[in-house]
């Protein structure tokens, strides 16, 4: 089993790379491709659109024939798969196909870990497991910043793409051979969708996971590269050091919000207060924008760092789960969360685009990140309804 954890963090380190790498890529890939980043915005979103919409058969198939067989399957027909159309491609729709793939085969990953996690240890813990996996696995988010860039300087993109296909095939074979379906409760009940809908302290908490992912993976898996790019005329390698800092600060939030539950007493205003500062960020983008590329990194960390509450929300949820729901309940908090990113993705390229052509350039980026902060900002009244664990 512990080598069936490790190729699965790995493999949900690649997750986090697919989702943020085409911030790196966004520059070659328009000059190459021709791609705008409205094109950009369609093929973001369509990861995170078709990563969640999988997680209902996702669920249904961790609680019936368990993580192993699949997540192989996934994650071999889809990241695998979709690497090789990405290294291939040729037009911008190429680039929202071979997306679409990757989000359906990373889809299964972090869910088979939590699930694995929630049948083999105590909910005492479970929040602390779930923040720790989300921080080591998010050494994909730092690769797919300055390494990526550096990768794609020295080697060209496509070859960077093969190599990324190769070892993913290697760890997908890794799921295959060493992870271990988890013993089912004696007695175990069956159960639907729609008994966990039934969970009334389940839905101020699903909002919660719908707006508070949303803009963070926006701006780290898309946005932080053309505002720098527009703003300041960042060099690759700039944008290569403004992500890695934000995926620094991301891996330290994981870190945060992991145990943060214990440490103040309360899951629920921790998460609240986080994705307030949130908010407040992204909206001082609009009132008062910085001055300096400097400036707008800490800012962008400072996003990362607050906005990393995605694992204490799922382990929020987590603790109204029946335990023959444990799979679909999970999932269902991931489609949500997921989905989210993907409506907020779709949405943000058309709008952007809208406000280039009322306010400028400049003044979009500011409007667009002041939107963000509205979603969570009505998100986050919703969810101070929600009950603590």
């Amino acid at each position: 089993m512990r080598a069936g954890l490790t190729f699965l963090i790995v493999a949900y380190c690649l997750s986090q790379f697919f989702r943020a790498f085409l911030a790196v890529l966004s520059p070659v890939l328009i000059a190459d491709l021709g791609a705008t980043t409205a094109d950009l915005a369609r093929a973001s979103g369509l990861w995170f659109a078709t990563f969640a919409l999988m997680q209902l058969p996702v669920g249904w198939a961790l609680d019936t024939i368990g993580p192993r067989r699949t997540t192989f399957t996934l994650f071999t027909l889809g990241a695998v798969g979709g690497c090789i159309v990405f290294a291939t491609a040729t037009t911008p729709l190429s680039i929202t196909l071979a997306m679409a793939l990757i989000g359906m085969g990373c889809a299964p990953v972090l869910m088979s870990t939590y699930f694995i996690f929630a049948r083999t240890f105590s909910l005492a813990v479970f929040g602390t497991l779930a923040g720790v996996t989300v921080g080591v696995s998010s050494l994909g988010n730092l690769l797919s910043a300055a390494p990526l860039a550096a990768a794609v300087e020295a080697f060209g993109w496509r070859e960077t793409l093969w190599a990324t296909a190769a070892f993913t095939t290697f760890i997908a074979l890794g799921i295959g051979v060493f992870v271990r379906d988890p013993k089912k409760p004696d007695g175990e009940q069956h159960g639907s969708f729609a008994e966990l809908l039934r969970i009334r302290a389940l839905w101020p908490i699903l909002i919660g996971m719908f707006v508070c992912y949303g803009p963070t993976a926006g701006i780290r898996g898309l946005w932080i590269s053309p505002y720098l790019t527009e703003r300041f005329d960042a060099t690759l390698d700039l944008v290569g050091i403004a992500t890695l800092a934000l995926g620094l600060a991301m891996v330290a939030g994981n870190f945060l919000y992991g145990p943060i539950d214990r440490i103040t007493g309360s899951r629920k205003w921790a998460i609240f207060g986080g994705n307030l500062v949130v908010a407040l960020l992204c909206l001082s983008f609009f009132i008062l924008p910085p001055a300096t590329a400097t400036l707008a990194i800490v800012l962008f960390a400072a996003i990362g760092l607050f906005g990393a509450s995605y694992p204490a929300t799922i382990s929020h949820g987590r603790s109204f789960l029946p335990p023959h729901l444990t799979g679909r309940g999970v999932t269902l908090l991931n489609l949500f969360g997921m989905g989210g990113a993907g409506v907020m993705q779709f949405a943000s390229g058309p709008t952007h685009v809208a406000l280039t052509r009322s306010l400028g350039s400049e003044a979009a980026y500011g409007a667009l990140f002041a939107i963000f902060a509205v979603a969570i900002l009505v998100g986050l009244a919703l969810y101070a309804t929600s009950k603590d664990a």
